[in-house]
């Protein structure tokens, strides 16, 4: 008879268990709350390859300090620091169709940017039957990320931008409709340190970029591991 009760309870313990909301931990998934109260409940996190992380590298080339030349190919942004040095990130680019190369410059900078998808964007995914918001508020759920710097040409807005990202995984992938996609930690540390009218060099599709010269010769092991 005792067992017979001791099965019941532990029946009646299992299903009130289920019916429980059990905690994200449980299933390794990540919570984010955001400023409007909403949960966004994320898939379990994907690392980020090694190589895609920062670094300190170094760099030769004949730019000045303070230029970002962006290797659309390798899928790498490089910080040039001058005296053959250069921080370099790991980035997310266009995908295919949407590659592009060019010399422009930072013209304005954000933190936490407002997204405003172009209307052809807005179009094109209509047409796929996802409807984007005309403007949506920056925050953690924005796919600007944290930060954003705004790429000018002859004074004008191309429409391109270096951004943070609420995608990680995408980092080292052509995932993008050519905006340039850094992790929010790393686009908050090129954020401190660009200039608005800083010189950005994209060497993508077409080689509109002219001539580059750039060497990336690996990791500067004495600034990694004493910095400097």
């Amino acid at each position: 008879m005792s067992k017979l009760k001791f099965s019941t309870a532990a029946l009646l313990l299992v299903a009130a268990s289920i019916a429980l909301p059990m905690q994200a931990s449980a299933f390794g998934l990540d919570r984010v709350e955001t400023k409007n109260n909403v949960t966004l409940v994320a898939q379990q996190r994907k690392e980020v390859p090694e190589k895609f992380k920062r670094k300190v590298v170094r760099l030769s080339t004949d730019e000045k300090p303070g230029t970002i030349i962006i290797d659309t190919n390798n899928k790498f942004l490089y910080y040039v620091e001058g005296n053959n040095r250069a921080t370099r990130y790991g980035v997310g680019v266009g995908r295919e169709g949407f590659g592009w190369s060019g010399v422009v410059k930072i013209g304005r900078k954000q933190e936490w940017p407002e997204w405003r998808p172009p209307a052809e964007m807005r179009q094109r995914e209509a047409a796929k039957g996802h409807i984007l918001p005309v403007v949506q508020e920056g925050g953690p759920d924005n796919p600007l990320g944290a930060r954003a710097m705004y790429l000018y040409k002859g004074g004008r807005d191309t429409i391109f931008r270096i951004h943070g990202t609420n995608q990680p995984w995408t980092i080292g992938l052509n995932m993008s409709s050519g905006c340039i996609r850094m992790m929010n930690k790393d686009v908050e540390h090129l954020y401190e340190r660009a200039d608005i009218g800083a010189k950005v060099i994209v060497v993508g599709p077409g080689n509109k970029q002219g001539e580059v010269s750039f060497d990336d010769k690996g990791i500067d092991i004495l600034r990694t591991i004493f910095g400097g």
